[in-house]
Parts: structure tokens; sequence; C-alpha cells
């Protein structure tokens, strides 16, 4: 009668501890749960922009994909300052980025002109999103990659996606500044629509961004230049928009340049650390 009230005490223990287990992996911590939502509003933003192209409202399409835009620059940032990274939100921040700035960009363009030569039109729409597609996925597999060396982290392999979407969209929102004049070209947005797509699924490095430092005698003079900027946003935002996405296109260039820079800088440093000559480090 012991071993049995004793048998029947462990497993009303077991049963209790497994209960407390699955009500902690249940409730997941609001830290872990706000950059999904912000994830999620930038795939709410990017397939609303659909909808404003589809009732010909496309300043506020190009608007909706510039607020996904936002949205997508700030999760991740979220995510990590909270600790909140997980696996389902990179997932989930992967699916977001195809459909805001792999679809829904040159779905706006075919509804505004690429529609007007359907075939070599809807052929740009999908070496868009599919280049758009395989650059996400090629991303992914770069991060579980132990060994990548820490210093390219200031590069990106390629344009990013939501880069290639501000530079896909060039065309219409330099319309809203300059006219339909020559910006309104079904062949020109064409063009440039395919040139991004290369660029997205190319070898080429491009710089990140991320990781740059002000020094603290530049605080004022950048806040002071944070200021004016966002008064000229205001005031002339599709003009602004277009001269931020025209300075990153030329950035790209710059981006091998950097590149081989920071690797013989890091060459430079593996040798030194191996008290070699520096030639014979990779």
């Amino acid at each position: 009668m012991d071993d049995w009230q004793s048998w029947n005490a462990e497993v009303m223990r077991r049963r209790r501890r497994l209960r407390l287990r699955e009500g902690r992996i249940n409730k997941l911590p609001v830290r872990s749960l706000l950059p999904n939502i912000l994830t999620t509003l930038a795939l709410c933003s990017g397939l609303t922009s659909i909808r404003f192209a589809i009732e010909s409202k496309f300043d506020l399409a190009v608007a909706a994909i510039m607020i996904a835009g936002l949205f997508d620059g700030i999760d991740g940032r979220v995510a990590r300052l909270l600790k909140g990274t997980s696996r389902f939100g990179a997932e989930l921040d992967s699916l977001s980025d195809f459909l805001s700035f792999g679809v829904a960009p040159v779905v706006v363009l075919y509804l505004w002109t690429l529609g007007d030569i359907a075939g070599f039109g809807w052929i740009a729409v999908l070496s868009h999103a599919v280049c758009c597609a395989l650059r996400l996925a090629r991303f992914n597999v770069a991060l579980d990659d132990p060994d990548k060396p820490a210093w390219t982290a200031a590069f990106f392999t390629g344009v990013p996606s939501p880069a290639g979407a501000a530079l896909v969209l060039l065309p219409i929102i330099a319309s809203f500044s300059l006219g339909d004049t020559f910006c309104r070209s079904p062949y020109l947005v064409a063009v440039v629509a395919v040139a991004v797509a290369f660029l997205m699924v190319s070898r080429i490095p491009t710089l990140s961004f991320k990781r740059i430092r002000i020094h603290r005698d530049f605080v004022l003079p950048t806040l002071v230049f944070v200021g004016i900027a966002t008064a000229l946003a205001l005031s002339y935002p599709w003009q602004v928009l277009g001269t931020v996405i025209l300075a990153y296109a030329i950035t790209i260039p710059l981006g091998p340049i950097a590149y081989a820079k920071a690797r013989e800088r890091a060459a430079a440093r593996l040798a030194a650390e191996a008290d070699t000559p520096p030639g014979t480090a990779l």
C-alpha cells in the first residue's frame, strides 16, 4: 500500500511539472511578440499598396511600401534590443519581405505602366519577384554559416530587398515630381526592374549602414542635419525620397571598393597575429 501511494504521488508530481512546463511554453513573453507585430504590420502595409494601385492611387501605394520598409527596418533592431529574436520571427520576416518588396512594388508598376507592354512587362515583374525570393533564400542560408568572418557583417551580398524595392520604384517616384514624361515609359520601367533584379541576386558587395557610428563631436551637427532633412521631407516628400534613393544607388559601385579594403585590413590583422608577412595571409 505504501509503495502504491508513493508511486501515485510521484506520478502526480510529474504531471504538475509537465503542466507547468506546457504553461511556460504556451505563454510567450511580450518581448518575443512585439517584433513579430511590427513584421506583420510591414506585411499588411505592403499588401495594402496593391489595393491602392488597383484603385489608381499610386502615390498612396508607394507610400504604403515605404511604410513597410520603415517597419522592416526597425523590427529586427527591436528584436535584438528586447532579446526577442526567434527562428519563427526570421521566417516571418522573410515572407513579409518577399510580399512587400518582391511582389507589391512590381505589381504597382504593372498596374501603373508595365501593363502597356503585357508580355515584356510581365517578364519584368516575374524577374524581380523571383530574384527577390532567391536573394532572401540565400540570405537565410548565409545566417547559418558559422565560418563567416565578423567583418563581413558590414556588407550585404547583392542589393537587399527593401533597397531593391526603392530602386525599382524610382521611376514612379520621379514622375510625382517631374510628371508623366519619360518616367512612365514602360520600356524604361521594365529595364529598371530587370536591372534591379540582377543586382539583388548578384554577388556584388553592398554597404550595410547598420554599424555606422557617429563620433560625439558630430552629434549636434547630425541632429541639425536630421531636423533640416525632416523639414524638407515634410515639405517636398517625393523629391527628398527620390534624392535618397539616388544617393543609395551611387553607393552601389563603392561597395566592392570598401569590401576589398576591409578584406585587406582583416588579412593584415590575421598576419600580424600569426607574426607572418601580410602577403602570405588570405
